[in-house]
């Protein structure tokens, strides 16, 4: 699964954007200013979404420090600005494209679509597991012939542990990662989910290590 981190000063802007994005199935986090961004530059991002005019530290200055940390990662530019002179300046201090607000939301989503395909045209997307064929761009699952249908929390679990094979995971990190920082339930949801998970693949070999967490074997 892709994961989309977004900067957008504008609330409503940054809600609707963030909606849109988990709606198209990536896993999205949303900043309203650089200094919150800057906290999460180790974290692993497919793609920055980076207003030009944000408070305190602008997007173009934003983007120089995502670059010094990370060269590749893609990034794009939305600005109200609608001049050559801001594309320009966009585009030469390394974002991928640039759109102007307002824009369409279908097509921002066609951009990323069409930028993340291109920077990881040579990610394997089709896993084999046991019996078992998992898409991970598509998301979809397929028992041989046979498609197992999972919901978009079984999915992100399972896409989870697929991406830490053989690594022991606690209960907290998995809620942390999987549900995100702001979800207030107990991890009593990690393990209801794991175990319709299990049922619904039961090839799919998740290890309870007691007292810590879960290991995909």
């Amino acid at each position: 699964m892709y994961t989309i981190y977004l900067v957008e000063d504008e609330e409503r802007l940054r809600k609707v954007l963030l909606m849109y994005l988990e709606k198209e199935g990536y896993r999205a986090k949303a900043f309203s200013n650089a200094e919150e961004a800057l906290l999460h530059l180790n974290d692993k991002v497919s793609l920055w979404l980076l207003d030009i005019t944000l408070p305190g530290i602008d997007g173009i200055e934003l983007l120089k420090k995502i670059r010094d940390h990370d060269c590749e990662v893609p990034i794009i530019f939305t600005s109200a600005r609608d001049s050559e002179m801001d594309r320009v300046i966009g585009l030469y201090v390394g974002s991928d494209d640039y759109v102007t607000k307002p824009f369409s939301v279908n097509e921002l989503l066609l951009r990323i679509k069409n930028i993340l395909k291109r920077v990881y045209k040579d990610e394997a997307t089709q896993i084999s597991h046991g019996t078992h064929t998992i898409d991970l761009n598509k998301r979809t699952v397929f028992n041989k012939d046979v498609e197992v249908y999972l919901t978009s929390k079984e999915f992100d679990l399972l896409d989870f542990f697929i991406k830490r094979r053989q690594k022991a995971i606690s209960r907290d990190e998995i809620l942390n990662l999987v549900w995100g920082e702001d979800y207030y339930g107990t991890d009593r949801v990690v393990d209801d989910t794991i175990r319709r998970l299990r049922k619904k693949m039961v090839d799919f070999n998740i290890e309870t290590i007691y007292g810590y967490g879960y290991r995909l074997l």
